[in-house]
This record gives structure tokens, C-alpha cells and sequence, in this order.
């Protein structure tokens, strides 16, 4: 289809009516031209395609479709191939069902644990963030669907988030929360991508023209449209300036006729509105050319899919010999959740599944008890539910407590107030593992949880949201019929003041500042070496791992060339698994405050009981850069890097080093308020400043209780400790007439030449 062939047959009223939603979920169409309505649906794990009554927080019924794993699971299963699989069979339904684009994945960054929306985001580190989205975007879009990451950007609470102003340093934004979608932009080329309701530093996301043309077009080569969320347009005409091509839903035509008054006034140019529609309709014809309603979709065959993902997203945390569980032992099933379990979100991601299994309906032909032992909608346990519960327990080899967050502790449109679990249920795994010793608990939850009871029970399994068949992936890990391979993608702090947006989180008013920084999740704990519950990357297994021989291909390189690292992975234990070998980079010293390590790589390796298999990572410039504020753009300082190779963030196995030598020169900005420390420490610099050292050195020569060696010693280490915080234009203090001001002048040339 020639669009802009067809843009320029469009009065300017249609042009202005296609960059609105006709209605909540569908493009307007213009029915003059015969160009057709393109609908929408809200994913991002599963289709919420509402067709009547329609709305964006999930309080009205869609239809039945499959509820795969959320993404707080998802990137748990650190399996790029795994998420691809669940987004073509996204794709697939999407087409079964005629829908254009579906609204996900949601890559925001779990900034605190508190946020309500944490569960549908991957993670605390970008780069993971990124991996698991391109995968995502890219199984999707092979079915000629497209995606719309969101949200883009800074979205990381939902206190105020339709008014809250993110505000965040620039270095910060590029290296926390911007990467998840620059990866996914320049890795998948997402159709869409949605702005967020937020502002960033004071400016609307729907109207920032450094967002949605500098950043997202001009740098990362976004060829998409983007799209606002649900009622995130303030100013419409200065949105359509910026960037943002189609307002979802519509505004009944307020909003058009705005765009329209301002072409017509020339506040407008009309090639804008022209390039939006362009874009819009560019990706309406790229699913209407290729659009398959007789795709098949089947809803039984993606439940199985969906428990098989789980399976590879669940966390073993703990451990102490206790799983497997034997299938001819008496287990106690206890809590609520393992015969109705919590396995999705609430809001605008909510799906109606088709079929739901629970861990007790897995179960049902082993011999397992049941016990309530809570009330979910009540958020309570009785005397009588605890009483309940320690029998069953006490009558058993096993006693397996399923406790979690209920559905109103977390959701979109709020945030959570603390991060303990309902003390109904802190309550009833004390008194469960009093009555048995060995009990395991099963965690369904969307965010990180305090565990009190952590050290009075044997083991810990965080299925997290597992999606519809969540309850065969449970009882499959527990009975050893699949082995447990999930790693963290977020730290579990011991409690939520020691996460580092603790003191900020929320913000006062309207404003929310970011003040940690780059100190996000592991960032902040490593370089605390504070104790964490679980750090991030953990996850055991039945069988046991060790990563050996690292080799590093070069030496030195220089920031324009790349590095390969090898490593051994020996399964050592007697059955086979999977293992999740990660790969950090740290500056060893750096004049910019940086991490102690960042992930830079990882893969899962499926392995047999003896075997190894080497795993190589390739390296490049980003993998060693920070971004510079001075140049705007990323840039490695020239020094050791350490290359580091291990289970998780704290279980680091095998290291090596490699210098990198920066190509780029930072330009040289010297006043005579430069101290000298800054000067000295730059070779060029300090080789113009040559011919000043002796009027240096008279100035803070030794001083006269110096006649002995020892005496000057001392008396030079301090005088070269005052003089390397003096700023330049001391010299023309502590040596008057030594040196004039035409001088400081020629001097300041010369150092920025």
C-alpha cells in the first residue's frame, strides 16, 4: 500500500481523525477512502480483547483466551528462545482473533518493590529487561502482529502516575531506564511503542519531542508509530509536534478539532500531522496485507505451553534436602492458593482464562491432603484454619504451606504500602512448620516479600505469577519431575528499607525524584556488601553446577573492538538441568562512581549429569561504557575491567581482566577554577602545565623547620595534599606577581587545546 499516496487523497479532517482511536480498542477508519479500523488488544501475557463495554482496568469481562506467565516470571527463566515461543503463540491468537497490535511487553524498571505494576515488568537490570523483550517482541511479530513496548518512559510507580513527574539525572535514564527499550527498538523493531502517563522531568511523555523524535526516532531508528496509553494526552497539538501519532482512546473529536485549528492558525505544520498518519497507517497495512483469521488457535496446546514456561520460570530459593518430594509420601497441601491460586495481575492485563489448574487438582491421584488454612477475600486465618492446618501437617511426611500476595495487594493503578506477606499467613507457616519440620512454602506473588519465617522451614519455591497451569509447573519441580532452573531477575532485600528509593519512592506531590540514581536493586546492594534475603541471579537446582576455565581473547583491546569470553559449565551433580551462567563487567577503577558489576550477559545450558559444554559472550564498547554527560554519549574511561562469571550477582566463580583503551578524548574544558588534581590527572594537560611545576613548586616549597630529609618529606606530602585542591587561579594568591593574568589566560589555551 502506497500511504503516503493515500494521506495525500485525506481532507485534513481525516487526517486529524485518523491519529485518535475510533473507540477503546480500534483505530478510526476512513471510510471515504475505504481505509478499515485496525483493533487493538491488551496483553501483555495473553489477550484481553474486549468487544462490548470495553475498558482499560480489566473490571469488565473479554473473552476466554490463555493466561501465560507474567513477566515478573518470564525473565526469571533468563531463556531468550522460551519467551520467543510464548510470543508466537501470542501472535498466533492475536490473528486467530483479528487484532493488529498487542499492547505489550511492559519493560519499566523495578525500582522499588512497591510499585503495583512490578508484576508485569522484568526486571531491576536493563539489560536483562531488554533480552527477554526482544524475544518477546520478536516471536510476536514473526506472526505479522505487532507489539507496542510501553511505557515508554520513566514509568517505574503508579502513586500519581498520571501526574507525577519522574525526575531522574540524564546519566541515569541512560543507563537504568532507558536500555530495556533501546535494545528492544534496535534487537526487534517493535511496530509501536507506547508513551507513558507520566511526566519526565517535568515534560509529559505524550509531549516530549527528546523522547518520542530525539531518543526514540532520531538515535535508536524507531520506524513504528507511537501511541499514548489510555487517557495520557494533556496537550494534544504539542503531542502530534513531539511525536505521538495516535491518541488511545478517542476524545469524541475534541482533540481533532484542536489539531485541525492549529494547521489552519499555522501553529501546526499540516507535513506533521501528514508523517503521523503515515506512520500509523504504514503499520495498519503491514497486519491488514498479512492478516490469517482462519490461523488456528489452540487454547489446549497453549496451556500446555503455558505450564512449561512456568516451569522454567520458577525459583527454587531454598533448599535443605527436602525436595524433591516422593510421590508415596503423605504431603499436606495447606493454604488457599494451592486449590484456587494467584497466578495473574490486576488492571488493564487481567485475563479471562479459558481453564485454570491448581496445584491441588495437579495433584490429585498422589497422596496429598488438603487444608484451607486462610481466606483470601477475608485476608484472615480462624483458630479453627490454623488448628486445621497443624493436623494436617502433623499427619504428614510433608507439610507444603501455598501463601502468596492476594490480588488486592498489588495491581495497576496503586502501589503496595509495605513489602510483608498478610500476617494471616506469616501466621499459619510459623504454626505449620512448628508442627512439621519439614515444610516447604510455595510463593505466589508479583513482587519481592519480607519472610520472617525463613529459618524455620526447609525450603522455598517462588512461582511468582505462573500463569493458568501455574498448579502443574508447582507440583511438577516439587515431585522432581522437572528440575527447578529459574534465577532471580530482581534482588529479594531482607526488608524495603533496605531498597535504595526507599527514602523517595512515591515522591512529595507531584514530583518524584530519583535520587538513588544508577544504585538500582544489585547495583546498590553490591556496592553496600549489604546482606540481601535472595540476591539477584539466585536460583538452585537438584543438581549442582560449576563454571570453570574462564578465557578472555585478548588482553587489551580499544573500545572500537570487541572481546570474547569463554567459560566451562560442568553439570557435577546426578541428574540433569539447567543452568543460567551469567557474566558481569566492572570497571576496577573508575573516575566515575560506577557499579561493582553489571550483567552483560547470560545464557541458559541445558546439561546431562558429568557433561560440560563451554558458553561464549562477546563484548563490546557498551559492555565496558558509561554514559558521559560532558559528550553525551557512552564512553569507556581506558583502564582494567574485570570479567566475572557465576551463578548470581554474590556467587561469582571464575574472574578475569582486560584493559580497554578508550578512542575517544574528552573535550577539555579548564577554567582557572580547575583544581590541580583534575589537570595533573589528564597527560595533556599536565604536560602544558610544564613550565608552571617551579613557580608551583616555590609557592609550596618546603617550608623552614625542613633542614632534615625526613622534616621536607613531610612537609611536601603536605603541601602537595593542599595544592591538589587548590583551583588555578590560587597560584595568583599564594605567588603574587609570579604570574599575570595575560599568563593564566595563554595558560588556559593551552590546556584546552
Amino acid at each position: 500500500m502506497d500511504v503516503k499516496a493515500l494521506v495525500a487523497q485525506m481532507t485534513l479532517e481525516e487526517k486529524a481523525g485518523l491519529c485518535s482511536g475510533q473507540d477503546f480498542w480500534h483505530t478510526k477508519p476512513v471510510e471515504r477512502l475505504n481505509v478499515p479500523a485496525v483493533m487493538v488488544s491488551d496483553g501483555p501475557h495473553g489477550l484481553r480483547k474486549q468487544d462490548e463495554k470495553a475498558d482499560h482496568l480489566g473490571v469488565n469481562d473479554s473473552i476466554k483466551a490463555v493466561c501465560m506467565p507474567a513477566a515478573c516470571a518470564t525473565a526469571a527463566s533468563f531463556d531468550r528462545a522460551l519467551i520467543g515461543a510464548m510470543g508466537e503463540a501470542i501472535g498466533s491468537s492475536c490473528q486467530h482473533e483479528g487484532l493488529g497490535v498487542v499492547l505489550g511487553p511492559a519493560v519499566n524498571i523495578k525500582r522499588s518493590p512497591l510499585c503495583g505494576r512490578n508484576f508485569e515488568y522484568f526486571s531491576e537490570d536493563p539489560y536483562l529487561a531488554g533480552e527477554m523483550s526482544a524475544a518477546y517482541i520478536s516471536g510476536v511479530q514473526s506472526k505479522n502482529v505487532g507489539a507496542s513496548i510501553k511505557h515508554f518512559a520513566a514509568n517505574n510507580q503508579e502513586h500519581r502516575r498520571m501526574s507525577s513527574s519522574s525526575n531522574a539525572d540524564e546519566r541515569t535514564l541512560r543507563e537504568i531506564y532507558f536500555p530495556a527499550f533501546e535494545i528492544s527498538v534496535r534487537k526487534a523493531q517493535p511496530w509501536t511503542v507506547m508513551c507513558s502517563y507520566n511526566r519526565v522531568n517535568g515534560v509529559y511523555a505524550s509531549e516530549n519531542p527528546w523522547l518520542l523524535t530525539g531518543v526514540l526516532r532520531e538515535e535508536w531508528g524507531f520506524d513504528g508509530y507511537v501511541m499514548s496509553d489510555w487517557g495520557a494526552v494533556s496537550d494534544r497539538v504539542a503531542g502530534i509536534a513531539a511525536g505521538l501519532d495516535l491518541e488511545m482512546p478517542g476524545s469524541g473529536g475534541i482533540n481533532d478539532r484542536k489539531i485541525v485549528e492549529a494547521v489552519r492558525s499555522g501553529k501546526l505544520d499540516e507535513k506533521i500531522v501528514d508523517q503521523a498518519c503515515e506512520r500509523i497507517l504504514k503499520i495498519n497495512y503491514r497486519y491488514l496485507e498479512n492478516a490469517r483469521p482462519e490461523t488456528p488457535w489452540d487454547k489446549e496446546a497453549d496451556h500446555r505451553l503455558s505450564a512449561r514456561i512456568a516451569e522454567e520460570c520458577m525459583v527454587l530459593l531454598k533448599n535443605e534436602g527436602v525436595l524433591p518430594l516422593e510421590k508415596k509420601a503423605e504431603t499436606a497441601f495447606i493454604g488457599e492458593f494451592a486449590a484456587s491460586p494467584r497466578f495473574q495481575g490486576g488492571g488493564s492485563s487481567h485475563i479471562n482464562c479459558f481453564k485454570i489448574t491448581s496445584a491441588l487438582e495437579a495433584a490429585r491421584d498422589l497422596p496429598v491432603t488438603y487444608a484451607r488454612g486462610y481466606s483470601v477475600e477475608s485476608d484472615s486465618a480462624t483458630d479453627e484454619m490454623i488448628a486445621e492446618a497443624v493436623k494436617a501437617a502433623r499427619a504428614a511426611k510433608v507439610a507444603v504451606v501455598f501463601a502468596g500476595l492476594p490480588d488486592s495487594y498489588e495491581s495497576e493503578g496503586y502501589d503496595r504500602r509495605h513489602m510483608a506477606l498478610p500476617e494471616c499467613q506469616n501466621r499459619l507457616i510459623e504454626a505449620v512448620a512448628g508442627a512439621n519440620p519439614n515444610t516447604v512454602v510455595v510463593l505466589h506473588n508479583g513482587s519481592p516479600v519480607e519472610m520472617p519465617w525463613l529459618e524455620k522451614v526447609k525450603a522455598v519455591l517462588e512461582a511468582y505469577l505462573g500463569g493458568q497451569a501455574v498448579g502443574i509447573a508447582v507440583v511438577r519441580l516439587l515431585y522432581g519431575d522437572a528440575n527447578p532452573c529459574g534465577h532471580l531477575a530482581e534482588t529479594f532485600p531482607v526488608k524495603l528499607s533496605d531498597n535504595p528509593s526507599y527514602l523517595y519512592y512515591g515522591g512529595e506531590g507531584n514530583e518524584a525524584d530519583y535520587r538513588e540514581g544508577i544504585f538500582v536493586g544489585y547495583r546498590y546492594y553490591d556496592k553496600k556488601e549489604m546482606e540481601v534475603l535472595f540476591p539477584f541471579g539466585h536460583g538452585l537446582s537438584y543438581t549442582t553446577f560449576v563454571c570453570s576455565n574462564l578465557r578472555l581473547s585478548r588482553e587489551k583491546i580499544t573500545d572500537r573492538e570487541t572481546l570474547t569470553a569463554a567459560v566451562t559449565v560442568t553439570n557435577t551433580g546426578k541428574r540433569a538441568g539447567k543452568s543460567v551462567v551469567q557474566l558481569y563487567v566492572g570497571d576496577r577503577e573508575s573516575t566515575a562512581l560506577r557499579p561493582v558489576r553489571e550483567l552483560k550477559g547470560f545464557e541458559k545450558v541445558e546439561l546431562q549429569p558429568g557433561e560440560s559444554r563451554d558458553v561464549t559472550f562477546t563484548l563490546d564498547k557498551r559492555a565496558f561504557a558509561c554514559w558521559n554527560t560532558q559528550i553525551h554519549d557512552w564512553y569507556v574511561e581506558t583502564g582494567a575491567f574485570t570479567i566475572e562469571v557465576g551463578q548470581s550477582s554474590r556467587d561469582i566463580e571464575v574472574s578475569g581482566e582486560v584493559t580497554v583503551e578508550s578512542t575517544a578524548e574528552l573535550p577539555r574544558r579548564y577554567t582557572a577554577d580547575s583544581i590541580f588534581m583534575d589537570i595533573m590527572a589528564d597527560p595533556g594537560a599536565a604536560k602544558a602545565m610544564g613550565p608552571m611545576l617551579e613557580t608551583v613548586r616555590k609557592a609550596f616549597g618546603p617550608g623552614p623547620e625542613t633542614s632534615e630529609a625526613a622534616g621536607e618529606a613531610v612537609s611536601g606530602d603536605m603541601s602537595m595534599a593542599m595544592l591538589q585542591y587548590m583551583p588555578l587561579r590560587g597560584l595568583m594568591s599564594f605567588a603574587p606577581g609570579q604570574i599575570s593574568e595575560s599568563a593564566m589566560e595563554e595558560l588556559l589555551k593551552e590546556l584546552n587545546s
